[in-house]
C-alpha cells in the first residue's frame, strides 16, 4: 500500500511588495535579524543624546561636504580673481581660495552650506568630548566597553586632524598662518623633522601640493576611517546592550527603557532634524571663517590676531607659553620650546585612552558593569577628570593669550606666566576641591538615607526644644542611593610569613596596592549605610 505526501497549498503574498519582501527576506534573512535588534531597548536619559549629537553632526559634515567637493578646486595654481566680491578684483591667489570664493558669493546656496559644514565641524568635536567626559564621569568605559572607549578616542584624536585639514583647505591667510605654525612644528622634530615637512608639503613651505595633499586626506582618508570607527562603535553599543543610571527595577542584567522601533527611531529622526535645524539657524546668523577679509595667503603677511579652531588650542597654548629653550651639539640644535609641547600634546591624549585599562588594573575589578556610577560615589576619578579639564581650559587661554590680552586690556607677558603656573598648579587645585565636594555630596546623601529629607518645617517639643522635621525617602530613592559598591583596597598580604619571614613582594604589586588604597582607601570614601544602622535609626533607638 502506498502512501502519499501532499505539499500544503500555501497562499503566495497578495501584493507586489510582499512578494519582493519575502523574496529578499529568502536570501538575506532580513526579517530574523531585524526581528532580533529592531526591539532592542534603550534607556531615556538627556545625557544619552549627546552621542546622538555627535553622529548627526558627522551626517551633516558628510552631506554638505558632498556638496562643496562639486565646486572646490584643490590647486595650488595662480589664477587673477575676476570675481563678484569687488575688493579682491585683479587679485593673484591661488584656486583653491578662488573657488572657494566662488562658492561663498556665486554658487546658489554656497555660504550657507560652507559655514553649515564649519560649524558642524566644531559642534562635532564639541559633542565627542562632552560625550566622553560623560562617559568617563559615569564609569561607562569599564568592562566590557574598553575597546569602544578606543574606537571613540580615536574618532577624536582623527576628527581633530580631519578639522586641521579642512581648515587649511581655503588658502586664505588666516589658514595659511596655521599651516605655517604646523610647518615650524614639523621641522623642530628631531633628525627626521625636514623629511617629514618635505613629504607634506612636496618641497620648501609652502609648496604646491599640500592642498592637494590635505584635500585626499580631509574627503577620502579620515572619513573612510571615521565611518568605519563609527560603525564598529554602533556596533558594540548593540551588542553589550545600553548602559543605564541606577534606579528602582534596574540591575547588571536588564535594561529599562523603550524599543528601538517604533519610539526610539521616532525620538531619534526628530531630534536629527532639530540638530539639523539649530546647526543650520546658527550658521545663518553667525559668521565663522570669514576668508574674503583675510585675503589669499602670502608668506610675507601674517594676520591678526590669527587663532586656530578652537579644538587646537589645547596644543597652540603648550607651545605659545614654553619657554624658547634650545639645546645645540655636533652642529645641530634641538628646540625644546617646541618639541617639549609636541610631545606633552600626544602623551596626554595617551593617557586618555589607556585610562580604561590603569582604572582595572589598579582596582583590580574585572566584574562586567551596566549600571553607571554617579560621580560622587568615585571621587578620585572625577577629580581627575576635572583636572584634565582644568588643564585643558588653561592651555586654552594659553592658545589665544593674545586675543585675551586685546580684549581685557591684559599684559601678554601676565597672561603667558599665569598660564606657565597654572598649568602645574590649578589641576591639583580642582581635583582637591572636587575630590572633597564629592565627599561632601557622599556624607549628605547618606545622612538623608538614614534621617530623611529636610522638609524645612520646624516644630517644638514639649520641654521647648526645636527640631526640624525629616521626611523619610521612598524605597526607589534609597535604592539610588545605596546600589553603589564600595570595593575594598587591595590587600597585598601581611609584609612577614607565619614564620616570621619576610615575604617577597614585587614592586609592581606594592604599587598597585597603593594606587588602590588612593581610589577606595578611607579617606576617599564615605562608607555608605549599612541594613542595620537603617534598621536602628528608623527604629527609633538611634536618637
Amino acid at each position: 500500500m502506498s502512501t502519499t505526501t501532499q505539499t500544503p497549498n500555501r497562499r503566495g503574498p497578495s501584493n507586489p511588495g510582499e512578494r519582493i519582501a519575502e523574496w529578499t527576506d529568502g536570501r538575506l534573512g532580513l526579517y530574523k535579524l531585524a526581528k532580533s535588534n529592531l526591539r532592542k531597548i534603550f534607556p531615556d536619559h538627556w545625557s544619552f543624546m549627546l552621542g546622538e549629537i555627535c553622529l548627526y553632526s558627522f551626517t551633516i559634515l558628510i552631506l554638505t561636504g558632498v556638496y562643496l567637493t562639486l565646486f572646490f578646486h584643490p590647486s595650488m595654481n595662480e589664477v587673477v580673481y575676476h570675481g563678484s566680491y569687488a575688493p579682491l578684483q585683479g587679485v593673484r591667489m591661488s584656486e583653491a581660495y578662488a573657488s572657494t570664493m566662488h562658492i561663498s558669493f556665486e554658487v546658489r546656496g554656497g555660504l550657507l552650506i560652507r559655514q553649515i559644514h564649519h560649524w558642524s565641524a566644531l559642534i562635532f568635536i564639541a559633542g565627542m568630548i562632552v560625550h566622553m567626559m560623560r562617559v568617563f564621569f559615569t564609569g561607562a568605559f569599564r568592562k566590557p566597553r574598553e575597546i569602544n572607549w578606543l574606537f571613540g578616542w580615536t574618532l577624536l584624536f582623527i576628527g581633530m586632524f580631519t578639522g586641521f585639514t579642512g581648515y587649511s583647505l581655503p588658502d586664505d591667510l588666516l589658514s595659511g598662518t596655521g599651516v605655517r605654525f604646523t610647518e615650524g612644528a614639523v621641522l623642530s622634530t628631531p633628525i627626521v623633522g625636514t623629511y617629514l615637512s618635505f613629504f607634506l608639503f612636496g618641497g620648501e613651505f609652502p609648496g604646491h601640493d599640500f592642498v592637494p595633499r590635505f584635500y585626499s586626506v580631509h574627503i577620502l582618508l579620515f572619513p573612510g576611517i571615521m565611518a568605519a570607527l563609527l560603525t564598529f562603535h554602533l556596533i558594540l553599543i548593540f551588542y553589550h546592550k545600553h548602559t543605564q543610571f541606577p534606579g528602582a527595577g534596574k540591575s547588571e542584567k536588564n535594561v529599562i527603557g523603550t524599543p528601538l522601533l517604533p519610539v526610539y527611531t521616532a525620538k531619534a529622526g526628530g531630534f536629527f532634524f532639530i540638530v539639523f535645524g539649530v546647526i543650520s539657524a546658527i550658521a545663518a546668523i553667525a559668521t565663522i571663517n570669514p576668508i574674503w577679509t583675510m585675503g589669499p595667503y602670502r608668506p610675507d603677511q601674517v594676520s591678526t590676531g590669527a587663532q586656530p579652531d578652537w579644538y587646537m588650542g589645547f596644543s597652540e597654548g603648550l607651545i605659545r607659553v614654553m619657554p624658547g629653550w634650545e639645546i645645540r651639539g655636533w652642529g645641530h640644535t634641538l628646540v625644546l620650546g617646541v618639541f617639549i609641547p609636541l610631545m606633552i600634546f600626544p602623551l596626554v591624549l595617551l593617557s586618555i585612552a589607556v585610562y580604561p585599562f590603569v582604572e582595572s588594573w589598579v582596582t583590580g575589578d574585572k566584574r562586567e558593569h551596566h549600571i553607571l556610577d554617579r560621580p560622587r560615589n568615585r571621587p578620585v576619578r572625577t577629580g581627575l577628570g576635572v583636572a584634565w579639564l582644568t588643564m585643558y581650559f588653561v592651555l586654552l587661554i594659553g592658545g589665544g593669550n593674545d586675543i585675551f590680552a586685546t580684549h581685557f586690556h591684559l599684559s601678554i607677558n601676565a597672561i603667558t606666566w599665569f598660564v606657565r603656573i597654572g598649568f602645574f598648579v590649578l589641576p591639583v587645585v580642582a581635583y582637591y576641591i572636587t575630590k572633597r565636594i564629592c565627599l561632601g555630596l557622599q556624607r549628605r546623601d547618606r545622612d538623608k538615607v538614614l534621617h530623611g529629607r529636610e522638609t524645612g518645617i520646624i516644630k517644638r517639643l514639649p520641654h521647648g526644644e526645636f527640631i526640624e522635621v525629616h521626611e523619610p525617602l521612598s524605597q526607589q530613592q534609597l535604592h539610588m542611593l545605596t546600589a553603589h559598591a564600595q570595593p575594598a583596597p587591595i590587600d597585598p598580604g601581611p609584609e612577614v610569613d607565619e614564620n616570621g619571614v619576610q615575604r617577597r613582594i614585587s614592586p609592581v604589586a606594592k604599587i598597585q596596592a597603593k594606587m588602590s588604597r588612593g581610589f577606595y582607601g578611607e579617606e576617599n570614601n564615605i562608607p555608605k549605610p549599612t541594613a542595620e544602622e537603617y534598621q536602628e535609626i528608623t527604629s527609633g533607638h538611634g536618637h
